[in-house]
């Protein structure tokens, strides 16, 4: 078997995060820190080959960390560009017939996942960046009930922190790589 290259560690920019400041504005500080969460997120991918991070490797549970890269770039979607900037865009990875598709249909190459999550995490960053105030508000579309790029931002950075443990676990499994 040849040995497919790994996806993340050849377009890995930098390799390594940037901690987020610890003065500033609310709105740099969580750009900066939900950027921080994405940048674990990618250095828990890298490395590893793309079979496997395609990989189940805590059962029951269908997670693994190209599962968890297609939900975070659909994450990214829904809540800055579908719920917040108000685009009709298609959602990514989901219908209401398959809902759990993200995690459970893992077709596709994992090269082509990073690059949509890549486009959808820049895209956040240009919905944020002109937004310019913390109480710029967007609309839940299955409520009408609006919230604020605040909320959003904190949102968010939850999201990628719950995920970030759980690709924590999945490296483990994979190659017992622990920590940051």
């Amino acid at each position: 078997m040849t040995e497919q290259p790994d996806v993340f560690s050849q377009r890995w920019s930098g390799g390594h995060r940037v901690d987020p400041a610890c003065l500033g504005d609310e709105l740099t500080m969580l750009s900066q820190y939900l950027d921080y969460y994405r940048s674990t997120f990618e250095l828990k991918c890298a490395g590893v080959a793309p079979e496997q991070l395609s990989a189940r490797m805590i059962p029951p549970s269908t997670l693994s960390l190209h599962g968890l890269l297609r939900h975070l770039a659909g994450v990214e979607r829904w809540w800055f560009r579908m719920q917040f900037a108000g685009e009709q865009v298609p959602e990514l990875y989901y219908t209401d017939d398959d809902p759990d598709q993200d995690f459970d249909s893992l077709d596709g190459d994992v090269g082509e996942a990073l690059e949509v999550w890549r486009r959808e995490c820049a895209r956040s960053r240009e919905i944020v960046a002109a937004a310019g105030s913390m109480d710029s508000l967007g609309t839940r579309r299955l409520t009408g009930e609006p919230f604020s790029l605040r909320w959003v931002m904190l949102r968010l950075v939850g999201e990628y922190a719950r995920h970030d443990g759980h690709a924590d676990l999945l490296r483990q499994r994979i190659d017992g790589r622990t920590g940051e």
